[in-house]
């Protein structure tokens, strides 16, 4: 037992006897290639299969500790292919990250490294759900459609890059004069990222599912980005006037302003837990954007 601790250790010294400058560098170039890989894709469903695959590696080195010899061979067909599959499945994504790589995202990402604002003041966000509550409740009396829908910790990047972007502070009077009719922005669906409306006019994925005919476009889409995400989606019909909210594939029809609110409210202020813990996953959660 002793020798071998000994051997373990001895070639670990013998790695680091050999280590150079030049080994160094080549371990901090993977790295970087590897951030701005993840860095430029992580907005994109792409990030979704890249963990897939993990899950995958993962489960395959557990089969190989454990002598699997038919799960092994099924595995080692597929990761024989590895560099086929990636570029089948992550096409779009390969070429994005080249055409980012040529337009200067890696220096941006270099800047973005550190971000300069990662505090999250709780109070803003519970100020830009009143507001949003407050919009709705109004429009849903004067039966204006309305479709917000609120990032949680899967990032929206595919959305929002088919609407137009505002970064603007979250207030009742903006969300009714973006859905209200004839603006140019009504017909789309409005992003809340981080307490404020990153932006509006986009397009969501409709439902595959068979669902009531009395929905419309507006609840479909709401049910098919809250089934590829965790993001909760608020819908104000334009023929009834009633407020529905779309959570996990599932439509909750007919809710009332205040029980909008409380989702809201304890989706992404209050958890049950700390302060300081829901602090932390606001922190957190802004870093990865």
């Amino acid at each position: 037992m002793i020798s071998r601790v000994s051997d373990f250790f001895n070639r670990i010294l013998s790695v680091f006897s050999t280590f150079s400058f030049t080994d160094f560098l080549d371990i901090v170039m993977v790295a970087f290639v590897i951030y701005i890989c993840i860095r430029i894709i992580r907005e994109t469903r792409a990030i979704q299969l890249a963990k897939g695959l993990i899950y995958l590696a993962v489960i395959y080195g557990v089969v190989n500790l454990l002598n699997m010899e038919a799960s092994s061979f099924i595995f080692k067909s597929i990761f024989s292919n590895i560099l086929i599959i990636v570029v089948v499945l992550f096409g779009p994504e390969i070429r994005h990250i080249l055409e980012q790589v040529g337009h200067g995202a890696t220096t941006k990402s270099l800047k973005t490294i550190i971000h300069p604002g990662i505090a999250v003041e709780l109070a803003e966000i519970s100020d830009a759900v009143d507001a949003i509550c407050k919009a709705c409740s109004n429009m849903s009396d004067k039966k204006i459609g309305a479709l917000i829908c609120f990032e949680n910790e899967t990032l929206l990047g595919d959305v929002i890059s088919t609407g137009t972007v505002l970064e603007a502070k979250a207030s009742r009077e903006l969300i009714e004069n973006v859905f209200f009719p004839k603006s140019p922005l009504h017909d789309g669906a409005m992003v809340i990222r981080s307490g404020t409306v990153y932006a509006a006019g986009c397009i969501l994925p409709l439902t595959k599912k068979t669902v009531s005919s009395a929905l419309g476009t507006r609840h479909r889409s709401a049910i098919g980005l809250s089934e590829q995400s965790d993001a909760i989606i608020v819908v104000v019909s334009e023929e009834t006037g009633a407020i529905s909210v779309a959570r996990g594939g599932v439509l909750d029809r007919d809710i009332s302003a205040g029980d909008l609110r409380d989702i809201l409210i304890t989706e992404f202020v209050t958890t049950g837990s700390s302060s300081d813990d829901k602090i932390v996953t606001k922190i957190v959660r802004r870093m990865k954007k």
